[in-house]
Formats: C-alpha cells, sequence, structure tokens
C-alpha cells in the first residue's frame, strides 16, 4: 500500500479503474503526482512486450523504485481489508461528465477485500459479459512485468451474510487507516482486518458473480495457468477480490453507453425529445426503452426513445434488435458519461449514440441463470473500489500490498 508520509495523500496517488479513466482523466492523474498509480496502470512507452523500452517494464521498474523508496511499503502480516465506499445517491451534469450531486444523500456499500481462489468459469465464480481479448493481453503483458495486482476485482453475492455484515460494521465504527475522497465525492475508507478465515467460512459456500472486472479475473486465470506450468502451485492461485453482499445492501447498477463510429446510424423512429436530460429521464430497464441519438446533414441533434422487445436487462435487447446488425465489428466506444456520448454525435465524430438505463443485481443474476451473457461493457457498477488503496503481490521482487 501507498505510505502516504512519503507518498502524500491517497487522494493524488490512487485511481479510479483503469478502463474508465480517458486521455483527459489520465493527464489529470499524472499531474496530481509523481507517485500516481496511473503510472503503473497505463503506463507509458510501446505496448510491444518485445520491445526492451515497453510501458510493461517500464511500470515494473516504478514499482520497483517506488518500493526501494518506502514510497510504497509491505503490511507486516497478510490481512483481510473491511473497505467502506460512501457516495452521492444523485446523479448531475458536471462540465465533463455526469457527476453524483455532493449535496444529495448518501449511501454506503462495504465489502470485504481478499485473496480470492481463482476457479475456471463455470464453478462458483460467474461472469455475466463477455470480454475482449485486446484488453486481456494488455492486462497480461502487465500482470506478467509488475506480478502485482493493482486492484480488486469486484464480486457480488447472493447472501444474506450476517457474519461478513456484522465483522464490516463493526469494522467501521473505528478510525480508518486507509482514507480518501475521490474526483466523484465518494469518500473510501479501509481497515486492515486479521487473516483469519473463521468467522468468514460461509463465504465459500456462496456463488459469486463478476459485477466488475472481467478481463482483471481472465487476465488472473490465464497468467495461473502460466505460473503453474512453470512453478506450480503459489500467490497467482488467487485474485485480489472485493467480495460484496448484494443482499444486505442497494448497488447502483449504471450502463455503459454506446457510440457508434461508423456503419448504419439507428432508424429515425421512436418519440422525439428534447435533449438529453429529457431523453434520460424517459428511459427505463422496466420498460425496455433506450434513447438514441443523431445528428442530422444541417448538424442538428434529434433525441429519440425507442422501446424494444424483450426483458430487461435493456442492453441485451439493444443489442439483439439493433446493435449487433447495424454495428461493424470494432464500431462502438463504451462510456458511462451521457454527456461524452451526446458530445462526440454533436461533434460528428459519431454516427450515432444509444443511451441505456441503470439496471439491477437481480436482472443480470437473472441473465446468468439462463445460461447467457451480456454485451461486453454492459454494466457500471458504483461506486468502485479505488486502484491503489490496497495491492497484492504475487512475487517477492515486488512488495507492495
Amino acid at each position: 500500500m501507498f505510505d502516504p508520509d512519503v507518498a502524500g495523500p491517497l487522494e493524488r496517488v490512487t485511481t479510479p479503474p483503469y478502463d474508465i479513466i480517458s486521455d483527459a482523466g489520465r493527464l489529470e492523474y499524472l499531474r496530481a503526482s509523481p507517485f500516481n498509480v496511473v503510472r503503473v496502470d497505463l503506463a507509458e512507452g510501446s505496448n510491444d512486450p518485445a520491445d526492451p523500452d515497453n510501458r510493461y517494464a517500464h511500470a515494473a521498474h516504478l514499482l520497483r523504485a517506488w518500493e526501494q523508496r518506502g514510497v510504497l511499503r509491505r503490511a507486516q502480516e497478510p490481512s483481510f481489508y473491511a473497505y467502506e465506499m460512501t457516495a452521492p445517491g444523485a446523479w448531475v451534469d458536471g462540465p465533463e461528465e455526469r457527476v453524483p450531486a455532493r449535496s444529495a444523500p448518501t449511501f454506503a456499500v462495504r465489502g470485504l477485500i481478499c485473496a480470492m481462489a481463482l476457479e475456471d468459469w463455470g464453478g462458483s465464480i460467474v461472469p455475466h459479459e463477455h470480454v475482449m481479448d485486446g484488453p486481456v493481453q494488455d492486462r497480461l503483458a502487465l500482470l506478467r512485468a509488475t506480478t502485482t495486482h493493482l486492484s480488486p476485482v469486484y464480486v457480488t453475492i447472493d447472501g444474506p451474510q450476517p457474519t461478513l455484515d456484522t465483522v464490516l460494521h463493526d469494522a467501521a465504527r473505528g478510525p480508518a487507516p486507509l482514507e480518501m475522497l475521490d474526483e466523484r465525492g465518494v469518500r473510501h475508507r479501509a481497515w486492515p482486518l486479521p487473516a483469519e478465515a473463521s468467522a468468514l467460512s460461509g463465504l465459500a459456500d456462496e456463488r459469486a458473480l463478476i459485477a466488475d472486472g472481467h478481463h482483471r479475473y481472465t487476465t488472473a486465470l490465464r497468467y495461473r495457468d502460466e505460473r503453474r506450468r512453470q512453478d506450480g502451485a503459489g500467490a497467482w492461485d488467487s485474485v485480489l477480490t472485493l467480495v460484496v453482499d448484494a443482499r444486505a445492501q442497494h448497488l447502483p447498477v449504471m450502463p455503459f453507453h454506446r457510440v457508434q463510429v461508423s456503419g448504419d446510424p439507428p432508424p429515425a423512429e421512436g418519440d422525439v425529445v428534447a435533449g438529453l436530460d429529457a431523453a434520460l429521464a424517459a428511459i427505463s430497464d422496466d420498460a425496455v426503452s433506450v434513447a438514441t441519438i443523431r445528428r442530422g446533414s444541417d448538424g442538428a441533434v434529434t433525441y429519440r426513445i425507442v422501446e424494444l422487445r424483450g426483458e430487461p436487462p435493456t442492453v441485451r435487447a439493444l443489442h439483439l434488435e439493433l446493435l449487433d446488425d447495424r454495428a461493424p465489428e470494432g464500431s462502438l466506444r463504451f462510456v458511462p458519461d451521457a454527456s461524452e456520448a451526446d458530445a462526440l454525435v454533436a461533434r460528428g465524430d459519431a454516427v450515432a449514440a444509444y443511451l441505456l438505463p441503470p439496471t439491477t443485481p437481480d436482472r443480470i443474476r437473472g441473465v446468468v441463470e439462463r445460461g447467457e451473457r451480456l454485451p461486453q461493457k454492459s454494466t457500471f457498477f458504483w461506486p468502485k473500489p479505488r486502484t491503489g488503496m490496497v495491492m497484492m503481490p504475487l512475487d517477492r521482487a515486488v512488495r507492495a500490498s
């Protein structure tokens, strides 16, 4: 973990997960601190692992250097961590993205950070989204170089698990050794717990749904298999994980909106509404409806509400009825920020955008129980645990913890 006495405040050295950091956001994190974890997670340099000056080798060098300087320090003994995210309960338009209103009522999401034993798909750890090979190859090259999990995979369990709930609530009564307020108004707090599994043994019987981190989990599986062939069993048999009881608390599941940069635009169907706010207010997962954004030849942008067939989550119906036929492979971008999607269409940088409504963990589990998966980048569980708050080394060469 980072030592704030050396690295500075956690606000300056931690980030959201790598896959939601924009180019502009990355620059902001780079400016925040010479020790910001984005310098490792999205390091500079060549993407070619065969290039001696590649970004993966650069990331590994930084981790070693930071440890030697005391920027990173290792926990004295293996630990669990109680982790809490207290977030505003409403969203408003910000200058560049939709952000939570800081004056809105707050809610807390609590979970346990642990080393979860890796399982092949089809057992008690289940995905709900497809993954893309490109991001997995990128994350695998980074993991090979750094031998460190920089951020936890986020899983939900069916619950309820009263013992887990008690452990987390008891930890949250005391001062947090790790605490920070992020750029979206979410307060993150973490407390180390003794690594004694007896009080939490019931978690082993739970079925874990990957909420966030499908690519990182897939990466961890591939890395485990590589290391087992070379070295047998080891720390690589587990992955850093945040476990959250979905029955014990409200878990917002925000969407990744779709931005189509090539291919055929959506048909001019559906009721026209007046602008982005009206479009977001009109869509509904219950009604299986989306908003489409198109720019006319005169530059005018039109917003329409389209009702789809099928059942929620709406994202699956959208792909089956519209996108799988109209959007060529590689033509979609996935953004959690509706304002960004709107701006891309307005500037003429996209053919169209498709705005999706929030959904629920129960509806996602319904997809899994039917033996199906959602398209890639379908859900945006929020809030998200912070990259760099707790890390997990897999070799002694890098002792961040």
